[in-house]
């Protein structure tokens, strides 16, 4: 390496890395096509020192290190020095350091034949991966160095290995002044200051013309397994060894979400089309192994049981070679719980980490058995949460942190402490992190909290906004076009409220007080109520409100979990999602609340599939709504007479996917979000009895929607749309990943 000098007083070891650098430091974070040893032959502050050639596997796996740790190193000098050529190299820093932890160099008497045998086994035992098998001190080191230099028994080389032109004693020349500047360098290098192990941050670009969705790393640490979403809509997994330039499509695997990995990093489980299934991750056919309607993550244990979230449910586990799901923990009402989710095992395969999610003071990061009911809350962190190398990592206000963890006792132990920030955290609470129990971790470094209401037309060109940017969910417009309602996430608390916006006045007002999480309002007909879902009284249940203040009247109560969608235009009739929580194959069905004589609610469309979004038609005859019956979520639309759906005729609008159906004020023509993010719009003909869908759907523009049910809504006119954008750098960003995360945290 570049900072080993030989000089007329002997060899010299200097050591940048300790040294101050009066120039404006550069970037640390680099693409993982990149070496960054490639800039200069110097080590650079910022990267591990002695560079990655040079690097005992113990380091690269956040590992201690001893002086043993520094025998690897000169092997590979020593090794660089014998044969021209370095021990271990990679086309990027991922393939380099899969290189020293998995491969093994020629030997020094492959490539120079003359060598002696004795040579070939000190470099060797030097490059060892396991610590205990090297040299185990630079005495031990000393005195083989200077019993080769001494002509031991092994040293001699058999006349037929020489070289023409070369003879025995011109090699032992050689090799005796090798093995002087050896010895004078070892000296130099033993006696160095001890340096920091550092951890490396690199930067991960998802493939051409995609953007990342969710990433999750090997338990390994040598694959990354994510979720790429591409120009046209499609989202499929995608596996990338961190050794390679190149990542690579698993066919069968369109629409995945929420990847995680089998326990040995053989085999992948995601979810898509509503169901949870696995696949190797080398490639293969897919196998389905149950129901999860809208899922909320999975962790796969160490014999063979999955843990994972189907639906706004208690978690489930099934076996993973498929099979019935028996739920493995249950909501407690008193704390208004309303769903548990994002869980992830610890070493011994029985315990599991989850985030529980309800009311602001109860809603946190639990610890759970598969054997016991009992669980303990942890943390009272609005975020999922992982174990890894002895620590809790969590976010807090966009910061990961990692706490010490006992995994052994299942204690807490010390404070947290920050390892880098900013981390994304998504609106369903999912920290957007992944790490391995081999020190690599990987996390999305662009935060995109940050959502407008803006206004468009039908080309898509920008008008205008609305309020101030926020984390928003759900949206809608009144009857008169004057006033938006719109769930909005409170960063630190975790907490959602509804808000209204005048929009005549630029007036913003706070619409629910909690407690508990409100959301999907829906208006009456002449905008005087708003109806919404909260869950201040545990499950999700409906209330309504007058518009201009007041107090909330509950409108309907149950162990259920059940969210607004729509008001009948004659005012009789609220529309709602309902999801059964104990059976993930009921999905969510459409029922109906009659508003008027005390009517019992009644079904509306249940099925063993996912309808939800439902929205009545302006004249109150039809409803359009979205269901992935044909393996995807589409748009449908059936008719509405006051009672349950029967078998008669549906007409389907959309084809190649959608979700978000709206309609015009005039009902002549429907609107819906494709895969690919886009507007789209059909005109559509409704006589007595009869629908039709009168033409292809025509896109309109492309948005930057978020994710969440009523990403947008329409003037009554059809001509403008007010839509929930993401940061324009949200849409699609790199990721970083850090090898040795845990270097130097303080306990």
């Amino acid at each position: 390496p570049g900072n080993i000098m030989l000089t007329k007083v002997g060899t010299k070891l200097l050591d940048f890395g300790l040294a101050k650098l009066q120039a404006p430091e550069a970037n640390a974070a680099v693409s993982l096509s990149v070496l960054p040893t490639e800039a200069g032959p110097l080590t650079a502050k910022g990267t591990i020192l002695g560079t990655f050639q040079y690097m005992a596997p113990e380091q690269l796996e956040g590992k201690d290190a001893d002086a043993r740790t520094d025998i690897f190193a000169f092997g590979a000098v020593v090794y660089e020095m014998a044969t021209g050529r370095k021990a271990f190299e990679g086309r990027s820093p991922a393939s380099l350091i899969a290189a020293i932890l998995g491969s093994h160099p020629p030997a020094v008497s492959s490539i120079q034949p003359m060598s002696p045998p004795a040579l070939d086994r000190m470099v060797k035992t030097c490059l060892a991966k396991e610590p205990d098998e090297r040299w185990q001190s630079a005495r031990d080191l000393k005195r083989e160095l200077q019993r080769i230099a001494g002509g031991g028994p092994e040293s001699p080389v058999p006349a037929v290995a020489m070289s023409q032109g070369w003879s025995r004693w011109a090699w032992k020349g050689a090799t005796a002044v090798l093995l002087a500047v050896t010895l004078a360098f070892a000296v130099a290098y033993f006696h160095r200051p001890l340096p920091e192990t550092r951890a490396v941050k690199l930067t991960l670009l998802p493939p051409e013309k995609t953007s990342f969705n969710e990433i999750a790393v090997s338990p390994d640490g040598r694959r990354l397994a994510f979720t790429a979403t591409d120009a046209f809509g499609k989202t499929q997994l995608w596996v990338r060894p961190l050794d390679s330039l190149s990542a690579q499509p698993l066919p069968g695997t369109e629409g995945a979400s929420y990847p995680f990995w089998s326990p040995d990093s053989r085999f992948l489980g995601f979810f898509a089309a509503g169901k949870l299934k696995k696949i190797e991750a080398s490639g293969g056919p897919p196998q389905t192994l149950c129901n999860a309607p809208v899922p909320r993550g999975g962790a796969w244990g160490s014999d063979g049981v999955i843990v994972f979230a189907p639906s706004f449910t208690p978690l489930f586990r099934v076996s993973a070679a498929g099979g019935e799901p028996q739920p493995v923990t249950s909501l407690d009402a008193s704390r208004s719980e309303v769903a548990h989710r994002w869980p992830q095992f610890l070493p011994d395969g029985k315990h599991f980490l989850f985030l529980a999610f309800g009311s602001p003071e109860n809603t946190g990061i639990y610890l759970a058995s598969l054997d016991s009911k009992d669980r303990t809350r942890l943390l009272g962190e609005n975020s999922s949460a992982a174990y890894a190398s002895g620590y809790l990592l969590f976010l807090r206000e966009r910061t990961l942190l990692a706490q010490p963890f006992d995994a052994a006792r299942l204690q807490m132990i010390g404070e947290a402490v920050p390892v880098d920030e900013p981390v994304q955290i998504d609106s369903l609470l999912r920290a957007r992190f992944s790490v391995s129990r081999s020190g690599v971790l990987v996390y999305d470094s662009i935060v995109g909290g940050s959502r407008r209401l803006l206004w468009f037309d039908r080309a898509g060109k920008q008008l205008s906004s609305v309020g101030d940017p926020g984390d928003y969910l759900n949206l809608n417009l009144s009857p008169d076009d004057q006033r938006v309602a719109a769930n909005r996430r409170d960063s630190q608390t975790g907490t959602v409220d509804i808000w209204l916006f005048e929009l005549s006045r630029g007036v913003t007002s706070r619409f629910t007080f909690g407690p508990g999480i409100a959301g999907g309002p829906v208006w009456s007909p002449d905008g005087s109520r708003i109806a919404f879902s909260s869950t201040r009284d545990g499950p999700w249940n409906l209330y309504e409100k007058l518009s201009n203040g007041g107090s909330d009247e509950p409108l309907l109560k149950s162990s259920n979990n059940k969210f607004a969608m729509g008001w009948s235009p004659d005012g009789r009739f609220l529309l709602y999602a309902l999801y059964a929580e104990q059976d993930p194959k009921t999905n969510s069905d459409l029922w109906i609340l009659p508003l008027e004589g005390g009517g019992k609610p009644f079904p509306f469309l249940r099925s063993a599939f996912n309808e939800s979004q439902g929205q009545f038609s302006p004249d109150g005859r039809w409803i359009a709504y979205t269901s992935n019956e044909s393996g995807k979520s589409e748009i449908y639309v059936r008719p509405f007479s006051g009672a349950e759906a029967g078998a008669g005729a549906k007409a389907q609008i959309s084809s190649n996917g959608g979700t978000g159906p709206r309609w015009r004020r005039d009902g002549k023509e429907l609107f819906y979000v494709a895969p690919d993010n886009k507007l789209m719009a059909v005109v559509v003909k409704a006589g007595a009895g009869a629908f039709q869908a009168g033409g292809v759907p025509q896109p309109l523009f492309k948005t930057r929607a978020a994710d969440f049910n009523f990403l947008y809504a329409v003037a009554a006119d059809g001509r403008r749309f007010l839509v929930i954008s993401q940061a324009e750098q949200a849409a699609s960003a790199p990721a970083t990943v850090v090898l040795n995360w845990n270097a130097g945290l303080r306990r």
